[in-house]
């Protein structure tokens, strides 16, 4: 190549206005995430969109996409500065959108820009309806009502029509469809806040729009659509009739805990909020821990029992301290009680030689565990790391089978502070749908720090011991897991949505969420 050739290198500063989607998180593109993982400024609806700052790295700059001259002025100063500026747009950036002036901007500066497609509501939003607009018909068409006078030219046709902001205006819609000659009982959907867990669809037609819209409640964003499509939705429903569709569910656990019950309770179409009722802490003096630390590693134990994923926790940060890792457990045994905490040993390198094949709990290890056996066991003692509050259930089970323990404070649990007031508010009165206890204690710190859940709300338990305290503070237990884990838990909840969902069903009624029952809840026609 000479040395006179000429390469072209992307400017230090460009701005990427890119589609968010339609309101699915979920639904953003992967070139989306990534440019938004690389921006140092964003821009967008933080009401709408905030939870797609999720991408971003830490320090990055957020400007509220409020005023559009004041942004447009703003992100071109930016990218001239040569910073990677991100403007999050709803849908598409070329579909029905308001960024052309921004983007022309940009132009009209010579600033470096890109423009990433979004998935568009058109498409999105009617399949999360189970409307299958563009299978087995021949047209379909979008327009947006404000830009509409007349509807004579829409009226034809077979196809499928889909409004884009026509909500406030369907009834108007509706007449004059039917005036321009396409049948009153062509069947038509209005779909609300599409593709997120607050999608509400009432199905009509368009004679009846104006009856079936009365008390629906329906707000922009929101799409009509029209003509013989909607009449799948019956057989092709998926998102809506998610078991706990919509629900709003009280996870009583740290974000920590919670993951992968806040990813399975998403599935089954639930809002899961996650309240911590406890603070882990460390033990008040750590010289218990260092002896037990320096008596594993020397060979002072034959096994190690592990009853909570904290527990595992707080031994693996201590053997960073040392310097230490998953190679000390060598020759020893290692016992553990629920799937969480077998999850914890085997990410730290260490694979469970024992657990409960019945009940995951103290009572179920010592099931399983072998007596003590000084022929088979060159030494008699377990080392049990624990919370300042367990029960001596194990340690007294296990001294009965012949073995000595050393029963060490691995952490402390104290009451986490209250939850702020919206929070303590919707428990009390009855905003939530279900609330999940792991626990006894979880029963006890909720109540404690922000009351009595509401009586309409599904009270679901991991198991009897939960359930009595649960009863002991005057809750009506609905759901008991058919095991004790936090994922049977969630799948018990889930059955029990399910069976609520087709009783109404079956008797004639729109399916509702507890927390629409209660009194001054607002309720939807069919």
């Amino acid at each position: 190549m000479s040395s006179g050739s000429t390469t072209f290198e992307r400017p230090a500063g460009f701005v990427a206005f890119v589609g968010a989607g339609p309101g699915d998180e979920g639904l953003l593109t992967l070139r989306g995430a990534d440019l938004l993982s690389k921006a140092d400024v964003v821009v967008l609806d933080q009401e709408a969109y905030g939870t797609l700052l999720r991408h971003c790295r830490e320090g990055v700059e957020v400007v509220e996409a409020a005023d559009e001259d004041a942004v447009s002025l703003r992100t071109v100063t930016a990218a001239k500065g040569g910073r990677v500026v991100v403007r999050l747009c709803a849908g598409d950036p070329m579909f029905f959108s308001s960024i052309t002036e921004e983007v022309a901007a940009c132009a009209k500066a010579e600033v470096d820009f890109e423009i990433v497609p979004g998935v568009p509501p058109a498409t999105a939003v009617l399949t999360y309806a189970g409307i299958p607009a563009a299978v087995a018909v021949p047209e379909f068409r979008v327009v947006d009502a404000t830009q509409v006078d007349d509807w004579s030219a829409h009226a034809t046709g077979a196809g499928t029509l889909v409004i884009y902001n026509g909500v406030s205006g369907a009834v108007a819609i509706g007449k004059a469809l039917i005036a321009a000659g396409r049948p009153d009982s062509t069947p038509v959907a209005i779909s609300s806040a599409g593709t997120t867990t607050e999608q509400y669809t009432v199905v009509t037609t368009l004679g009846r729009i104006a009856p079936d819209l009365k008390h629906a409640g329906m707000t922009e964003p929101a799409l009509i659509v029209v003509g013989e499509a909607v009449g799948m939705r019956d057989q092709l429903s998926w998102f809506e009739t998610k078991p706990l569709f919509g629900w709003r569910v009280l996870v009583p656990r740290t974000k920590e805990q919670s993951a992968g019950l806040v990813e399975q309770l998403r599935s089954y179409g639930a809002v899961p909020e996650e309240v911590p009722t406890i603070s882990v802490e460390p033990p008040r003096t750590p010289q218990q821990m260092d002896r037990a630390i320096k008596g594993l590693v020397t060979g002072r134990y034959e096994w190690v029992a592990f009853t909570s994923s904290n527990a595992v926790k707080a031994v693996r940060e201590k053997f960073e301290e040392y310097g230490l890792d998953a190679r000390a457990f060598a020759g020893l045994k290692v016992a553990a009680v629920g799937e969480a905490t077998a999850r914890a040993l085997v990410q730290f390198g260490v694979k469970p030689d024992l657990m409960p094949s019945g009940e995951q709990s103290s009572d179920g290890l010592l099931a399983e565990w072998p007596p003590y056996d000084s022929m088979l066991d060159p030494i008699n003692r377990v080392l049990l790391p624990r919370a300042d509050i367990a029960t001596e259930t194990l340690v007294a089970g296990l001294t009965e089978l012949g073995w000595e323990c050393d029963d060490v404070t691995a952490y402390r649990t104290v009451r986490a502070a209250p939850p702020p007031a919206p929070i303590r508010e919707a428990i009390k009165g009855g905003g939530f749908d279900a609330v999940l206890f792991t626990s006894s204690s979880t029963v006890r710190n909720l109540v404690g720090i922000a009351g009595k859940p509401h009586n309409v709300t599904v009270i679901a338990v991991i198991g009897p011991q939960t359930a009595k305290t649960a009863e002991e503070f005057g809750l009506r237990v609905d759901v008991m897991a058919d095991r004790p884990s936090a994922s049977a838990l969630a799948a018990a909840l889930a059955e029990y949505g399910a069976k609520q969902r087709q009783a109404a069903l079956a008797a004639g009624d729109v399916p509702r969420r507890p927390s629409q029952t209660r009194r001054g809840a607002r309720r939807r026609a069919k």
